[in-house]
């Protein structure tokens, strides 16, 4: 694991290979302010920008954020309106800077519901980064945990059905493989800021040994010295994977 020092100047902590974060409190922090939900999502934008520079710079592997879940659809036209517009606007910002920063990018989840031009943005993000080594953000879009089982499961139901398969075969290595988040180490460590104390079927599968951390700091505020706290944290906890 790569070591790092606070910004704060305390001892210097390990790196955990692979963090997932739920970007969540965008909403609680504009209304605490008087101001529309649609604001604090473009803070939050920023906050994420902000985030994945740092993770970078203190040499995490692996970034997974959770941007926007399938149960999001539910939420007022207005405000899928204006997550969908923030987010086409920064992929076209990566799009155009990529070779200076030099970041890897995949998507998990369906990103068939979304518009023509962010598929298309998506899709090209992915295939020019492939090139770069180093960090690699990967975006939870249209994305359940739940959803992403039930389609590894399908999946494998139909290898058998062609008699490609045999389902005493199925190991957790290959239907791991069926997930969108296939190739991925799992998350060593999960955070959910907002006060929020559960896990939105985010990452069911892969967070199975993951530590949580949990913060009352919502997401629009949430910034380097929180994600120190965050992994300094994780470097005072065993983690064990079952054993003793």
């Amino acid at each position: 694991m790569p070591i790092f020092t606070k910004k704060s100047g305390t001892a210097p902590m390990s790196v955990p290979a692979h963090i997932a974060i739920i970007m969540d409190g965008n909403g609680r922090w504009a209304k605490k302010r008087g101001l529309p939900r649609t604001a604090g999502h473009k803070v939050g934008a920023e906050a994420f920008r902000t985030i994945a520079n740092y993770a970078k710079s203190i040499g995490l592997q692996y970034l997974t954020v959770y941007a926007f879940s399938t149960e999001n659809w539910k939420r007022p036209q207005e405000e899928v309106s204006t997550i969908m517009g923030l987010l086409e606007k920064y992929l076209l910002e990566l799009l155009r800077d990529m070779d200076k920063n030099q970041v890897r990018f995949r998507f998990f989840g369906d990103l068939s519901p979304l518009s023509p031009s962010l598929r298309q943005e998506a899709a090209e993000l992915m295939e020019r980064s492939r090139q770069y080594e180093g960090v690699q953000v990967n975006f939870c879009l249209n994305y359940g945990g739940r959803d992403e089982i039930l389609r590894a499961a399908r999946a494998y139901a139909a290898c058998c059905a062609a008699g490609e398969a045999k389902p005493e075969d199925l190991t957790e290595a290959e239907f791991s493989n069926l997930l969108w988040s296939a190739g991925v180490p799992d998350p060593d460590l999960v955070i959910r800021p907002s006060g929020e104390q559960r896990i939105s079927n985010f990452l069911l599968w892969q967070s199975a040994y993951a530590e949580y951390y949990f913060t009352d700091t919502l997401w629009p505020d949430f910034g380097p010295r929180d994600l120190d706290l965050a992994i300094e944290a994780y470097n005072k906890r065993s983690r064990r994977f079952g054993g003793v």
